[in-house]
C-alpha cells in the first residue's frame, strides 16, 4: 500500500490511485451490470505511471504499465479475458492521451483465476 496527497488530480491524490480505483470501479460495474457476465468479484489492479520534472513539480505524462488480475467464469479463455478487459474496461477508464505504444499491459499475467477471495490467497501483498 502507498499514496500521498498531490495537487496532481482534483481528489488530491496521486493519478496511479485514482486510475486503479477507477479500474477497480469499472469492473465492479460491468460484473454487476452484466457487461462482462463471466467476471467474478476479486480483482487486483496496478498502474504505474511516467512522470517529467516541470520546475521541481511531478507531471504525469503517460501510463507505463497497467496490470489487472480478474477472477473469472471457469468457461472463458484468457485470450478472451485480456481481450475485453483491455477494451471493455482499460481504455474506457484510462484517458487516450495517457496511453501510447510504449504502454505495457500484463492483464490475467498469471493466467487463470478462477478460485477467488480467501479460498484462493490470503489476500497478503509483500
Amino acid at each position: 500500500m502507498f499514496g500521498y496527497a498531490s495537487d496532481e488530480t482534483p481528489e488530491l491524490l496521486p493519478l496511479t490511485v485514482i486510475l486503479s480505483h477507477k479500474l477497480n470501479k469499472a469492473l465492479a460495474d460491468a460484473r454487476r451490470d452484466g457487461t462482462l457476465e463471466w467476471l467474478r468479484p476479486d480483482t487486483k489492479t496496478q498502474v504505474t505511471v511516467e512522470y517529467e520534472n516541470d520546475n521541481g513539480a511531478a507531471k504525469p505524462i503517460r501510463v507505463d504499465t497497467v496490470v489487472i488480475s480478474a477472477q473469472h467464469a471457469d468457461e472463458i479463455s484468457t485470450e478472451d479475458i485480456r481481450k475485453e478487459l483491455t477494451e471493455k474496461i482499460v481504455k474506457k477508464v484510462i484517458p487516450a492521451k495517457y496511453l501510447d505504444d510504449r504502454t505495457k499491459y500484463h492483464i490475467q499475467p498469471s493466467g487463470r483465476f478462477v478460485i477467488g477471495g480467501p479460498q484462493g490467497d490470503a489476500g497478503l501483498t509483500g
